[in-house]
């Protein structure tokens, strides 16, 4: 376990620290003792995320691509690498950048961990998963990834992240982590993000039409950012080298969640349909079992109250509230 309430002089790299999730973490760090480095490049991320971060003595901020190499002064603990595109919309714009820092990304942040003798600690996704054939879909479930199609840019930079983080971790002994993150949702998501969350809320809060696409009965589990985190951090304190499932096991479908998030916003909006992507999953819920046991986490946010929390963030990014 880390004492980090005790040593103030640790210190965590964040990559992607701008971002929706980073920009999380690199708070929830601060206020847990510890120096943080924010790294990211601005393409998807936003420095008003971290905004209210740069008041604060242990926080300091860095407009890097990491899928160049890093050099920073001082010891480093721990390197937390969340730098990606994240959404279809967004490596559907960013292909080569989504693999690049992937892998590229990946490899150099992997080399600053070994330089400075930290923990390096991987955002992986439940894409690896691909459109599973296993349901809920454990941690030892190899996945069904389609390598050539549009999504594949996303999916194969995050399960190449995984084996370089695991081949460090056997040549070189580093301490590593891997999470594999399933749809999470909340505050600071971008508007424009892409994603059904963000995608809908804008929608009905615009009073326009909800776009879902196929008949709306895939499904997605999804976590509210706060319980992540939790989860998150829970990880970078065990020692588990293994990959780790974090999500909900509260399925919804999407017709579902647009309803939801219609009727929540008090829009007269209508739903309507559109053709499925290629390559979209059909349902995705994560196995907790191993959380469960390792972290003693589970989440405990309801899908209700972390729509009205991020319906409230998003009306007060849109001037409707």
């Amino acid at each position: 376990m880390w004492a980090v309430r005790n040593s103030p002089s640790l210190r965590a790299v964040v990559t992607g620290g701008a971002g929706f999730l980073g920009s999380h973490l690199c708070e929830r760090l601060l206020a847990d003792g510890w120096r943080v480095t924010c790294v990211d490049n601005l393409v998807t991320g936003a420095a008003r995320n971290v905004a209210n971060l740069r008041h604060h003595k242990a926080f300091e901020s860095i407009q890097h691509n990491v899928s160049e190499p890093l050099y920073l002064d001082d010891a480093v603990d721990a390197v937390l690498h969340f730098a990606s595109p994240a959404s279809p919309v967004d490596y559907a714009d960013h292909p080569i950048a989504t693999l690049k820092v992937g892998t590229l990304g990946t490899h150099n942040m992997l080399g600053l961990a070994r330089a400075k003798g930290a923990t390096f600690f991987l955002a992986s996704t439940s894409e690896v998963y691909g459109d599973p054939q296993v349901h809920p879909q454990p941690e030892t479930y190899w996945g069904n990834v389609n390598p050539i199609g549009p999504r594949a840019v996303y999916d194969e930079a995050k399960r190449a992240a995984e084996a370089f983080t695991m081949a460090y971790h056997r040549t070189h002994g580093m301490k590593t982590r891997i999470v594999r993150i399933f749809n999470s949702y909340g505050p600071r998501m971008r508007i424009n993000d892409g994603r059904a969350v963000p995608n809908f809320m804008l929608q009905a809060l615009r009073n326009q039409p909800l776009t879902v696409y196929g008949d709306g009965s895939q499904t997605r589990s999804l976590c509210y950012v706060d319980d992540l985190i939790e989860g998150i951090v829970r990880l970078l304190e065990v020692d588990y080298d293994g990959p780790v499932n974090l999500g909900t096991a509260d399925e919804v479908s999407m017709v579902e969640l647009a309803t939801r998030i219609r009727d929540r916003c008090g829009s007269s909006s209508e739903i309507v349909f559109k053709p499925l992507p290629e390559d979209d999953p059909r349902q995705r819920q994560p196995d907790l079992t191993r959380a469960q046991k390792i972290l003693g986490w589970a989440p405990h946010t309801s899908l209700d109250e972390g729509l009205t929390r991020t319906i409230a963030y998003f009306r007060d990014r849109l001037g409707t509230g």
